[in-house]
């Protein structure tokens, strides 16, 4: 299941969620340029192993702290950073308009380092490097469930390869993944594993941070320019609430 649309029209372009994505792209092919030697001694410069900061690492090879920062711009593979834009495409958005450009990118750079940290202090020591932009969209999920929670989202699910589409409110789907994080990453809490897999409390840090971050960033709503209602997505108000009837997807 992933999402596919929103119904949160904006009234700004989305700048820094083009410049993140943009940036994640490059930091990526540049990752895929290098050999494999290379590549592996970069992740154990610039990924996130914990064991650098909290385990036995930390006094034999500690760790530079902007690790915390540049984990987020590098990504394991075509998937991984395929799934992560495509999501930070669609919350990112309506997220941005509403607390702008700049604040945006603060938010989302805060939010990513929150991730990292939970990641590392509930594997302390772990020598996985740890990578990814899912832990700062995940508070962009968290940031958006707050703002809109009566907002429609368009779901995808691949049935036999065939897309079934549904729609569902955000603060059901931000309840479902945060639950489908959450758990595993209980059932995980002090397990040492040999092998990379989901980093579930960088999820979790994540959208708790959007999630409490949010009436702190929101900008004042004298700034926003006047709304037209032939904007956006129609049949929806700026909140994500349905104005009346059935919308575009039901």
């Amino acid at each position: 299941m992933m999402p596919y649309g929103q119904t949160i029209p904006a009234r700004y372009p989305a700048v820094a969620v083009w410049t993140l994505i943009a940036a994640c792209v490059l930091a990526f092919l540049h990752q895929t340029s290098l050999p494999p030697r290379v590549l592996e001694v970069f992740l154990f410069h610039y990924a996130l192993v914990p064991a650098r900061f909290f385990g036995p690492l930390a006094a034999v090879a500690p760790g530079d702290p902007m690790v915390f920062l540049t984990n987020m711009f590098l990504h394991g593979g075509w998937l991984h950073l395929i799934l992560n834009m495509w999501t930070l495409w669609v919350f990112g958005p309506a997220v941005e308009d509403r607390l702008g450009s700049l604040r945006f990118l603060g938010f989302y750079l805060v939010c990513g380092l929150a991730a990292s940290f939970a990641h590392a202090l509930a594997n302390p020591d772990s020598v996985i490097p740890a990578l990814g932009a899912s832990g700062a969209i995940a508070g962009i999920i968290g940031c958006y469930a707050r703002f809109f929670p009566h907002a429609r989202l368009v779901m995808m699910v691949p049935v036999l390869f065939i897309p079934l589409f549904f729609e569902v409110r955000a603060i059901v789907f931000a309840a479902i993944w945060f639950a489908m994080q959450a758990i595993p990453g209980i059932l995980e809490f002090g397990q040492q594993t040999d092998s990379g897999g989901i980093a579930w409390w960088a999820h979790i840090g994540g959208f708790v941070a959007g999630w409490l971050l949010a009436p702190l960033v929101h900008r004042p709503r004298r700034g926003y320019r006047r709304y037209y209602r032939d904007e956006g997505i129609a049949g929806f108000r700026p909140d994500g609430r349905r104005i009346g009837g059935r919308g575009p997807w039901g």
